[in-house]
């Protein structure tokens, strides 16, 4: 490989997922030939304001918008072909022309319908211990695929991919004997057959070759991750955690590319916190400060609808997905959200089991109590705003402070949903 070989630079979240990683990568994608999601299925919700109207990408890369743009669908995705139907199908009334911009890697791999009743079946049966699925068969299908039962989208095109598919579901039926659980074994397989086919007329790649070989030729590279840092099935909060790898060496492993081919590693964070589902999270807050960050932020799923969890930033955890993921550019999202407020918390340290310790606990199931730093308020609305230097003295101070904290520059700051309403810093 030669020295020119471009670079893949990288976009991901840092805390529990919902960071707002869809409008970023859409007003980044403006700079890149490839955007390429490297992992995780249709449990991501990437919301992007198009024109007029407001679009939540489920499996298709966030650079789908953009004329001249390749999507590739990295080898680390799980795909289900009726969800990726209805979204290109949405698109395509749009008027996006799907089959120029998508490309998918046949090692992705597919979710079945009985994937998505043992997700349902398995979550049923947890009673209190509910992980928080999206029961969208992502989980079971992560583990076919390290058990070595899956089926990937390159099967699609053996003559026998009936067969394998019987299989699986036979598999997957005598599986779902340990449950208490009724179900349909047949529900969603005829459209599921369908979406299969319709699957068939897009250009199915082997993704690591045409990522090099683009790479090679000098073309620029944006890998798209989905769900959070904290939610990485290694180094997040486990068990509460997601099947896939969500840090920055996720994109490696999800795209074929080497380590020494990362680039840039663009950190989302939240100027405050928000989890779906369980798990831990110490700076929740369970009073008006938290419902008026609910309210303020619009903090409902997109993929769910669900209400999510509010709380102050954890700097804790911030620093630790900044080593993990090697951030060299943070990008911050919804301060506006805070416009209103007198006093701005941050937690810079925890009281773990009686004493202070300044990094994550190991123990999922550790009583944490936050250690705060205080900030005043800016008390002005920061929407409007486009330069820098208008921005008030006390928000510079917040910034100023995190980056202090992590020793990594915040280089964007969002500051509402629409593309125009980013400030780029120098």
């Amino acid at each position: 490989m030669s020295n020119n070989t471009a670079k893949v630079d990288v976009v991901l979240g840092l805390q529990w997922g919902d960071e707002g990683k869809g409008k970023i990568v859409d007003v980044l994608a403006q700079k890149y030939n490839i955007i390429a999601r490297f992992q995780g299925g249709p449990n991501a919700g990437h919301s992007i304001h198009h024109g007029e109207s407001s679009f939540v990408l489920h499996s298709v890369p966030s650079g789908i918008f953009r004329e001249g743009t390749d999507n590739l669908i990295g080898g680390g995705v799980v795909l289900d072909p009726i969800i990726f139907r209805q979204e290109c199908e949405e698109l395509e009334k749009l008027g996006v022309p799907v089959r120029e911009r998508i490309r998918i890697s046949k090692k992705a791999h597919l979710i079945t319908p009985t994937h998505r009743i043992i997700d349902a079946a398995s979550e049923a049966s947890k009673g209190k211990s509910k992980i928080g699925s999206t029961l969208k068969g992502i989980g079971p299908t992560y583990m076919d695929k390290t058990g070595r039962n899956g089926l990937r989208v390159g099967d699609i095109l053996a003559p026998d991919f009936q067969d394998r598919f019987e299989a699986l579901k036979k598999k997957h039926i005598a599986f779902l004997k340990q449950f208490d659980y009724a179900y349909d074994p047949d529900t969603n397989v005829k459209e599921w057959m369908a979406a299969v086919d319709y699957l068939r007329t897009f250009d199915l790649v082997d993704g690591e070759y045409y990522i090099n070989d683009r790479l090679a030729q000098g073309s620029s590279v944006l890998a798209e991750g989905a769900q959070g840092s904290m939610l990485d099935v290694d180094f997040g909060s486990y068990p509460f955690v997601t099947s896939s790898t969500t840090i920055c060496p996720g994109a490696c492993l999800g795209l074929g590319v080497a380590p020494s081919s990362i680039g840039h590693v663009y950190g989302i964070f939240k100027a405050y916190c928000t989890r779906v589902g369980s798990g831990p999270f110490p700076t929740e807050l369970f009073d008006e400060t938290g419902e008026e960050l609910r309210r303020q932020g619009h903090e409902f799923g997109a993929t769910t609808g669900r209400p999510r969890r509010t709380g102050w930033l954890d700097m804790v955890a911030l620093k630790y997905a900044v080593m993990l993921n090697g951030v060299t550019e943070l990008i911050m999202m919804k301060a506006d959200v805070m416009d209103t407020f007198d006093t701005i918390k941050v937690a810079t340290g925890y009281i773990v089991d009686g004493k202070p310790q300044d990094t994550v606990p190991y123990d999922t199931y550790a009583e944490v109590t936050p250690v705060y730093q205080e900030f005043k308020g800016w008390k002005q609305p920061l929407s409007g705003i486009r330069d820098e230097k208008d921005l008030p003295v006390e928000f510079k101070e917040y910034i100023a402070f995190i980056e202090q904290q992590t020793g990594v520059p915040v280089t964007v700051i969002s500051l509402g949903p629409d593309r125009d309403e980013t400030i780029f810093r120098k």
